[in-house]
């Protein structure tokens, strides 16, 4: 098992953001948060089976990161009766400075929230579920024996149901990972989230290489499962380093990617640097398969989740 380092909290309940909080001179001089183009723009998630939804996840105590992370396709998933559920609580021990999710010091783990969500996606019948978590790195297994359980509970209560999980890196525990792997879930997810060059101010907590080395590892000890990996663009990066990391994460046998737009959740989070136009998307799309990748979704709004039934072969749907 790999080495745990202890988290400090500054304050009481509290990791601190990245240094760039608070209003950037980026977005003093071009106001982007608030005059996003017209491709940014989204409906509000309203409609019954919303609502519906919305008190299904209120009953069974459980997070979604559609609600948790803002997603701007929240109306459009929620509408369709679809939901991205995350595990493991609502608090998260990093402190990305792009997640909406909060950080802090999280509470104990809800030991039946694995059987919660089996029957949410059995109520729901859904045909691909979603399961993502908060990094719990002060856990012994960074929570991937809840994943596992979570996994198992699906497939035991709806098997016709296929099971995406998109996880935390474990801190580069490899044992860890293959509990994961053991349970069969059908596609795996690990995010790479951005170019190496802005870790430090992206993802402060995270390494890229173990990053990279958590996708290698899957496609190794479970080379049947589809492994798939996200990026978001407008952070600062530029063309050629998103093309490098593309090409990083499909040498590593992942197969199906996302790419898309990183929107600032609040003033203390990272600023926009600048939003991508639907054409450099649609160049991404082009760049990534001609890569190799079997499918990649880019786009302004694509999120991990957007359309992850896209990534699930048809073998795999036809034989539940």
């Amino acid at each position: 098992m790999a080495d745990l380092v202890p988290i400090s909290f500054e304050v009481p309940g509290e990791v601190e953001r990245p240094r760039s909080r608070g209003t950037s001179a980026a977005n003093t001089a071009v106001p982007l948060d608030r005059q996003r183009p017209e491709w940014l723009k989204v409906r509000l998630p309203m409609g019954p089976e919303v609502e519906e939804l919305r008190r299904l996840m209120r009953a069974k105590a459980l997070h979604t990161v559609c609600e948790e992370a803002r997603c701007p396709n929240m109306a459009e998933c929620w509408g369709a009766g679809t939901a991205t559920f995350m595990i493991l609580g609502d608090t998260c021990t990093r402190s990305c400075g792009f997640c909406a999710v909060k950080t802090g010091r999280p509470l104990a783990l809800d030991l039946d929230e694995p059987a919660h969500v089996g029957d949410a996606v059995e109520r729901m019948g859904l045909g691909h579920a979603v399961v993502t978590s908060v990094d719990r790195d002060e856990l012994p297994d960074g929570g991937a024996g809840v994943f596992a359980a979570t996994i198992r509970e699906i497939k035991r209560r709806s098997p016709r149901t296929t099971v995406e999980v998109l996880t935390p890196d474990f801190r580069g525990d490899g044992d860890a990972l293959d509990v994961v792997l053991a349970a069969r879930p059908d596609v795996f997810a690990h995010n790479i989230e951005t170019v190496p060059r802005l870790y430090p101010r992206v993802r402060p907590q995270a390494v890229y290489e173990r990053s990279l080395e958590v996708l290698r590892r899957t496609t190794e000890r479970a080379p049947d499962l589809v492994c798939k990996s996200g990026i978001m663009v407008g952070l600062g990066e530029t063309m050629d380093e998103v093309l490098t990391t593309m090409r990083d994460i499909r040498t590593q046998g992942t197969t199906v990617l996302t790419v898309g737009q990183y929107l600032r959740p609040s003033p203390v989070h990272l600023p926009i640097e600048r939003y991508w136009t639907p054409d450099e998307f649609a160049s991404l799309r082009e760049a990534g398969m001609a890569m190799g990748y079997a499918h990649v979704e880019s786009g302004p709004l694509v999120r991990s989740s957007y359309h992850a039934e896209r990534a699930v072969p048809a073998a795999a749907r036809a034989s539940r």
